[in-house]
């Protein structure tokens, strides 16, 4: 369960490099962050009007309005900054270097295991309702930009020749319907979830592979 002073201080998290000049609009904006929050895991987001978020919130329609079009809006952005948080410790982790490609992709969907399990309510209530289709949307872009940052970062030979677009959305499917599959069955734990992901994960992304040298030299170039 999402505790609310844990929402608060990773909504505080997310929002601290947005609207630096004016803490009145940082404040606003974490106060969405957290309404819409508190609202999506009592029921899916499509159901929340802007008037019962703005109220949640202490502000005014028109306040709302001023910085989004519908209650998905502040939402995702709280799901991609939590996200993103993940990424960063990813990258702390590569940085460090002395990690396989297959530990950093455990410790990646891990990171992204964490995530669910911190807005679990969230997400189910989203799978849940057949008009609420945005959060899932947004996790497949997610993962979709994800795998299109991993194949420009690491060059992988095994896709050679082949549309990134395509492997791009074919990846993210994949990771965002085994997150599906986990929420919808209990008795799959977090642990069958990132066991199962990598091990559904091609040899190009495991393998370790690394930009060639004639990659290496147009980008010296």
């Amino acid at each position: 369960m999402w505790s609310r002073n844990g929402l608060a201080q990773d909504v505080q998290e997310g929002s601290a490099l947005n609207d630096r000049i004016d803490p009145r609009i940082t404040r606003t904006v974490r106060a969405f962050e957290q309404a819409v929050v508190e609202l999506a895991s009592e029921r899916p987001v499509s159901q929340i009007t802007v008037a019962e978020l703005a109220d949640r919130a202490g502000v005014t329609r028109a306040t709302f309005y001023n910085r989004y079009s519908t209650p998905l809006d502040p939402l995702i952005q709280v799901l991609h900054d939590d996200l993103e948080r993940a990424h960063r410790r990813e990258d702390e982790v590569r940085a460090q270097g002395g990690h396989s490609a297959r530990e950093l992709l455990r410790l990646a969907t891990a990171g992204v295991a964490d995530h669910v399990e911190r807005f679990t309510d969230v997400y189910r209530n989203s799978l849940a309702d057949p008009a609420d289709s945005g959060v899932y949307e947004a996790l497949v872009r997610h993962f979709g930009e994800y795998t299109l940052a991993f194949l420009a970062r690491t060059e992988p030979a095994g896709v050679r020749g082949a549309d990134r677009r395509v492997i791009a959305q074919f990846m993210a499917h994949g990771f965002a319907g085994a997150i599906k599959a986990w929420l919808g069955d209990p008795s799959v734990t977090k642990d069958d979830l990132v066991d199962a992901a990598v091990a559904c994960a091609p040899a190009w992304w495991t393998s370790g592979s690394t930009p060639d040298a004639a990659s290496q030299q147009r980008r010296s170039s």
